[in-house]
């Protein structure tokens, strides 16, 4: 995210139909986050689609219930008070917090809206987010909470009870997802505000702003580190799987693997280029820098499939792909498309390698988050420090920015892990794993009542 609140508002007065309405807002760009919003919103599904494949037959249903889940409660959340502790500062006037503001001053966004006289008329009218209305960023950000939480799902896939799930969904999204959206992007202490670690490490400039300015273009801390810590934490208290390291967990449906992974890609668009909050150049990079990093990752995950075990996989190329877009999510605002191919293939030889950690140290990441979106989210993450333009080591010939990135990371890392342990232990008494029976029998079966396939 590129730009910052504004106190700008719309309306809809008679000549709305220009480019740039009286009130700074652009109908352009209104229409391209509004789009961005809808391809986000349809990752979800999609990841459904990913996980669900990945899962076993008699688990497929509860994996992409859990998705579904995310997708019902994480929305209704967002429009309660998610968006005001992450952004209502810039809406109030008020100093941003250092962790989070306000859940009450915008509850249920309605005080986005207010009613004015424009050409004699009274209209509903909403507060600007850069130069479109308040209201659609609202819906753009709502649907990075949903995927957010849904990719933690993957590490505790097939022994995690669907009711305490959704109630670990609506802590966690509350006290460790919407906080640190806010310190990212909302002016808090991981943002490039003068209150912010960065302005602390290296100081402010004459207005006011950070000398180094954190990067984080459309989400490596907020959702991957942010998802992939927790995955990790949730993986190692709930446990492993009943026959982990000694059962082959393969995957039941190798195309809705590769369906996923292809809706995914397609909705990393609106993930990635919406965050530019506008069709210009900037969003035409990173549309090509965000292809560029995808490629060269799921080509460096199958080179490396090939010369460890002798052959290149779907799953493999569809795991690439995403460790490719985890990568360069944080980065694709401010790298060159060469940088990016090498941000991607170095983050597709990392996440091949590292999804065999899990039998190295003992714990039960089902499907890899920890693998893909921990381990290429820290990389994109850090990468930036050696590459950004203008600022990296290897570009701008400076250390400082690397320092920055790796400290925001560390600061996710451990903010994400401390409060997802304690969230963890106060759901762990509603009862969080299916019994052993269960399990054997299936978590469909047992949670759902159902089966996906009747093969009878």
């Amino acid at each position: 995210m590129v730009f910052a609140l504004s106190d700008v508002v719309t309306a809809l007065p008679d000549d709305s139909f220009l480019p740039f309405g009286p009130d700074g807002l652009d109908t352009g760009n209104t229409a391209w986050v509004l789009i961005s919003a809808a391809l986000v919103l349809f990752m979800t599904p999609g990841l459904a689609f990913f996980y669900g494949g990945l899962s076993r037959q008699k688990s497929v249903l509860n994996m992409m219930m859990m998705s579904f889940g995310s997708l019902g409660l994480v929305s209704v959340i967002y429009v309660l008070w998610g968006y005001s502790m992450s952004f209502s500062a810039g809406h109030t006037g008020e100093q941003p917090g250092l962790f989070f503001d306000s859940p009450f001053a915008l509850f249920g966004v309605n005080q986005l809206a207010e009613v004015r006289e424009i050409d004699g008329v009274e209209t509903f009218v909403y507060g600007g987010f850069g130069t479109v209305p308040a209201i659609v960023w609202v819906a753009f950000q709502l649907t990075f909470a949903v995927i957010t939480v849904a990719l933690i799902s993957g590490a505790v896939a097939e022994r995690m009870k669907f009711g305490t799930w959704l109630v670990f969904g609506g802590l966690w999204v509350t006290i460790v997802y919407f906080p640190l959206s806010h310190m990212v992007w909302g002016g808090g202490l991981l943002s490039a505000s003068d209150q912010g670690l960065a302005a602390k490490l290296f100081g402010v400039d004459e207005e006011g702003a950070a000398n180094v300015a954190p990067i984080d273009f459309a989400g490596g801390t907020v959702v991957h580190i942010n998802a992939g810590m927790a995955a990790l934490v949730l993986a190692l208290l709930l446990g492993k799987r009943v026959g982990f390291g000694k059962t082959a967990f393969r995957p039941h449906n190798i195309p809705f693997v590769m369906l996923g992974a292809a809706i995914l890609w397609f909705g990393w668009f609106g993930f990635n280029v919406g965050s530019e909050g506008g069709a210009d150049m900037l969003a035409g990079l990173v549309w090509v820098n965000t292809t560029a990093a995808t490629a060269a990752a799921m080509l460096g995950w199958l080179i490396v499939e090939r010369l460890r075990d002798g052959h290149a996989t779907s799953v493999g190329a569809a795991s690439g792909v995403v460790a490719g877009l985890v990568a360069i999510t944080p980065a694709c605002g401010n790298l060159t498309p060469i940088w990016s191919l090498v941000v991607g293939a170095i983050a597709g030889v990392l996440s091949a390698l590292a999804i065999g950690l899990k039998y190295k140290f003992g714990y039960d990441d089902s499907l890899d988050v920890v693998g893909v979106h921990l381990v290429a989210g820290l990389w994109g993450t850090v990468a930036l420090g050696f590459f950004a333009t203008d600022a990296g080591l290897f570009v701008g010939g400076d250390y400082k920015q690397l320092v920055v990135q790796i400290v925001i990371a560390g600061v996710a890392l451990l903010f994400t892990a401390v409060l997802t342990t304690i969230i963890a232990f106060v759901v762990k008494p509603l009862g969080w794993r299916v019994s052993k029976e269960d399990e054997d029998t299936g978590i469909d079966e047992t949670e759902h009542a159902e089966t996906a396939y009747e093969l009878a």
